[in-house]
């Protein structure tokens, strides 16, 4: 049965339609992503799918009992509780039925057949939702997404922002909703727990609606597109990267579509202005031109407001020596605690790195480093003959502050008049947009002014921090072009691993606290670490196997008794949950009340079995060691 179906909805802004005719079905194991530009709706849908606000127009259905979680970048409110307080209230059903099952426990004894039936409905309700081990999923959850179990006793309000937004998005995984709305889960998510996340998500037994501009992170979950374009909606069954190549064969038909019908134009317009004003041919020009203002009224279209895009790249630099950048046995530091001790690196004259690591290893901290924004604790940082270097710190902070976007542009660059204007416009700020004050501007408005400023620098070497943060996918996309062609050398931090492999051909990675170097490529640095696990594992498992074969070998893993240990709590366990089950039904027949001392009897009976369960658990956690 369908989780929810959308037919016909559609939303009107400032009396404008921002799109009509929104149509779909999702049933469990379904996993749209909505794709569009920056304003084209898809927050707008998302909010109207969670019954925040509601349609202008068509119709929503939700399934009877579906629980809907919506995630997106509003941090939570209650900052003043603790993590774990925060994310497990996710689960109010099950914290409801725990409550009720404690209440009920000491009215057991009384027998009252209505405490019975509540009671055996709380029980109910508690095993529907995953059991008296449900909150080790919620615990799951907080750590795939990075947290540890020490952050759980933390206030909201001493987590960062970034930590913050994943902890909102904890709690929506974890109220396992029937429909699930994500609006930019990957944003701040490092790359573990991104690839954590895509598993999760395709896992799951629920309808996902979900926008990003994280491209791998699309075609690993979608299974279907909602295309939010020019007020219109359009609805692909398939894989991200099917609905993309549909996309681009659209739009090539679509523009030869259009030099067809403007050629067709042209050519009455020709015919008109021969005939226009000879006796024999008036009718047949007269008609004509009725012709071609239907045709003009009627004509396809673009859409050009719809389609403004951005497309820049950066001019050849300036020739640098061949060595443009190096750290040499460099220590790290930030608040008095050591990030990286002995770490090298070597950028070369048009040589485009790419730098990985977990989040709070040290990278961001590494790369101002290397920009000049840091003093090392020890080592040093050499730059080559002719180097210049750009920066673009994650943050963007060279567009902000005061003044409006011209001014800011002109002070960071240098240029004045037509010349600064004519970058802005590259970069989508025309006419009035140039005169925003910067303090009104969003978070993608200031991105692309601190990629125009950083074109305009002229530098030979690139250090970029995250430079997709805000960019809608299409300006990612003409990013990684304009990267992929500068001549410069570059070194890229970034979480997109479609920018990764695109970019880079070396691969500094920080782990255990060592910057490391790999020669190639993101994906295939991933490559080969798999390859070394699973010949590490095979290695292993030859080992394990000669210890057996051997007389005088001794076992590599765990002992026999060990073994056995394990095996022999699995079956206690089995047979503790099914006399656990034995009494709850027992509870659930009104023999169980006939008399009060019968009913505290099955009352103590049922808590020693549940404990007995719990405890057997504890033993055989201890024992998988």
């Amino acid at each position: 049965m369908a989780i929810a179906t959308a037919t016909s909805l559609g939303v009107h802004v400032g009396g404008r339609p921002l799109f009509a005719g929104v149509s779909f079905k999702l049933e469990p194991g379904d996993r749209m992503t909505l794709s569009g530009r920056n304003g084209a709706g898809k927050t707008t849908l998302l909010r109207i799918l969670a019954g925040e606000i509601p349609a202008g127009s068509g119709s929503l259905t939700l399934e009877k009992g579906a629980r809907v979680a919506l995630h997106d970048q509003r941090p939570p409110l209650q900052t003043g509780v603790a993590l774990g307080e925060y994310v497990f209230s996710g689960r109010a059903d099950m914290l409801t039925a725990e409550a009720d099952l404690q209440r009920l426990e000491g009215d057991l004894p009384a027998g009252d057949p209505g405490t019975m039936r509540a009671y055996a409905a709380a029980q109910e309700r508690l095993e529907a939702g995953g059991g008296y081990r449900w909150r080790d999923a919620v615990t799951a959850v907080l750590r795939g997404l990075g947290f540890d179990p020490d952050d759980l006793d933390r206030p909201l309000s001493t987590f960062s922002g970034g930590e913050l937004t994943r902890a909102s998005l904890a709690r929506s995984l974890a109220g396992e909703p029937g429909l699930l709305l994500l609006d930019e889960p990957t944003n701040h998510l490092d790359i573990p727990a991104l690839e954590w996340l895509e598993g999760h998500l395709a896992g799951i037994d629920a309808a996902v609606v979900l926008v990003a501009h994280d491209r791998w992170f699309l075609e690993a979950v979608g299974t279907s597109v909602l295309e939010l374009e020019a007020g219109r909606a359009r609805f692909f069954a398939g894989p991200w990267h099917a609905w993309r190549k549909e996309q681009a064969a659209r739009e090539l038909a679509l523009g030869r579509a259009i030099e067809k019908q403007r050629a067709e134009i042209a050519r009455m317009e020709r015919f008109v202005e021969r005939f226009r004003y000879k006796a024999t041919k008036a009718r047949q020009a007269q008609s004509r031109v009725k012709k071609i203002e239907r045709a003009k009224k009627e004509a396809l279209s673009g859409d050009p407001s719809d389609r403004r895009s951005l497309s820049f790249s950066f001019e050849a630099p300036t020739r640098s020596g061949r060595l443009a950048l190096a750290l040499e046995d460099a220590r790290i530091e930030a608040g008095g605690r050591a990030l990286l001790t002995g770490a090298n690196l070597h950028l070369e004259r048009g040589e485009h790195a790419v730098l990985v690591g977990p989040n709070g290893s040290g990278k961001t901290t590494l790369i101002e480093t290397l920009a000049g924004r840091r003093e090392l604790a020890a080592g040093r940082v050499r730059r080559g003959h002719n180097t210049k270097v750009g920066y673009l710190s994650q943050h963007a902070e060279t567009a902000a502050g005061a003044g409006t976007v011209l001014e800011a542009a002109q002070r960071e660059t240098g240029l004045t008049g037509q010349r600064v204007r004519d970058l802005l416009g590259t970069f989508l700020f025309s006419g009035e947009e140039a005169e925003k004050p910067l303090r009104d501007i969003s978070g993608g408005e200031q991105r692309r002014l601190s990629l125009a400023i950083l074109v305009a620098s002229g530098a030979n070497v690139l250090i970029l921090d995250e430079p997709t943060n805000h960019l809608d996918l299409e300006s990612r996309e003409t990013l990684e072009d304009a990267l992929t062609r500068f001549a410069g050398a570059v070194l890229l931090v970034s979480h997109d691993r479609a920018l990764l492999e695109a970019i880079g051909s070396r691969t500094y990675f920080i782990e255990d606290g060592e910057l490391r170097s790999h020669p190639g490529g993101w994906a295939d640095l991933m490559r080969s670490r798999r390859e070394r696990q699973e010949a590490a594992a095979a290695e292993t498992s030859a080992g394990r196997r000669d210890s057996r074969e051997g007389s005088a070998g001794r076992p590599a893993g765990p002992s026999k008794n060990a073994l056995r240990r394990v095996a022999a709590l699995e079956q206690q366990i089995t047979a503790a949950e099914v006399a656990l089950r034995e009494v709850e039904d027992e509870l659930a027949d009104p023999a169980a009340w006939s008399s009060p001392g019968r009913a505290e009897r099955a009352g103590i009976r049922h808590r020693e079995a549940r404990r007995t369960v719990e405890q057997l658990y504890e033993e055989w956690e201890r024992a998988q060691g």
